[in-house]
């Protein structure tokens, strides 16, 4: 059997970030620092077995844009079908993490775990959490029988489907809702609470979406709009105007419209807009009625149904 490598996908955010000065947590500069870089900084890495690092990207997760996507998920793609490759870990800026693992599973569902890390704090903290979860990434990637597209931060495994990120300040900002997390990390060892995402073996569709990405003008246009007290259909007539093919409206409690919204979305709807409602409750899931006229979101929250219709529309 040949031996089993790990592979570390850089592709900026926090975790790479630099700052003036080590007491402050906030005013940085993400993507600063390469993949090499970090790894060099953390010596109990070197005692993890044999550990490959590609810079794929150098970006704040917040400017995250469909070319990179598919620039990362040719690169994972690449590196899921080596024999000699166990596991894939990706460092990332937490802002559209959760974004990035839902696609790459939706897209991919490996066999073998992808595994996406992350800081609240920059590198140059005076008490940094990237080297921890580094470490703690790389720890489930090895795990045996690990598979799916996970996020490990703080020491909590959150699959693809259910992680979001809930705080905007602590160490631990992710949560899986009503899901609960996969599991978690102590001292390197993993204590599992919930099944792997589920894998497919066939990768045929997903190079042909990768391969359709990488060109100019590829990806439909899907926007996200919001219900709330006094919505009404104006943002839905823009954006037709302007040629949208997708829509995924973030509905109140279980995925309410205002009159005025849910008008201008079933006119959408009836001129060929394919249209989702989600809501945007954190907890629970939109239930839907047979005298529904607009699809849920099948329990994904808006930002991951608007991926989810894209690779539909790609599709």
């Amino acid at each position: 059997m040949p031996p089993q490598n790990i592979v570390i996908l850089g592709t900026g955010g926090t975790i790479a970030g630099r700052a003036a000065s080590a007491s402050d947590n906030i005013g940085y500069t993400a993507a600063q620092v390469g993949v090499e870089e970090l790894l060099a900084a953390i010596p109990a890495l070197a005692q993890a077995g044999t550990v490959l690092t590609e810079q794929v990207a150098q970006l704040d997760s917040k400017d995250m844009t469909f070319a990179v996507w598919a620039r990362l998920a040719a690169r994972v793609s690449h590196y899921l079908a080596q024999p000699d490759i166990q596991g894939i870990v990706i460092t990332h800026g937490t802002d559209t993490l959760e974004e990035t693992a839902f696609f790459l599973q939706a897209l991919l569902a490996p066999a073998k775990p992808v595994v996406l890390t992350c800081a609240m704090r920059p590198a140059t903290a005076l008490v940094p959490d990237g080297p921890q979860n580094l470490l703690d990434a790389v720890a489930v990637a090895r795990h045996v029988g690990a598979q799916g597209v996970v996020a490990v931060c703080a020491g909590v495994i959150h699959g693809a489907a259910d992680v979001q990120k809930v705080h905007t300040y602590r160490l631990d900002p992710f949560s899986s809702g009503d899901a609960g997390p996969t599991g978690y990390v102590e001292e390197g060892k993993l204590r599992l609470v919930r099944n792997w995402p589920q894998s497919q073996s066939d990768r045929a569709p997903a190079a042909k979406i990768i391969a359709s990405l990488a060109g100019p003008g590829a990806v439909p246009r899907v926007e996200i709009i919001m219900n709330h007290a006094g919505a009404g259909g104006a943002i839905v007539q823009a954006l037709r105007a302007q040629g949208i093919q997708g829509l995924v409206v973030a509905g109140t409690g279980n995925g309410s419209l205002h009159k005025e919204l849910e008008a201008a979305l079933l006119a959408a709807q009836a001129a060929g807009v394919k249209v989702i409602r989600a809501s945007r409750c954190f907890s629970g899931r939109v239930l839907s009625t047979p005298a529904d006229t607009i699809p849920d979101s099948q329990g994904l929250s808006a930002v991951k149904a608007r991926i989810s219709l894209i690779l539909q529309l790609l599709a």
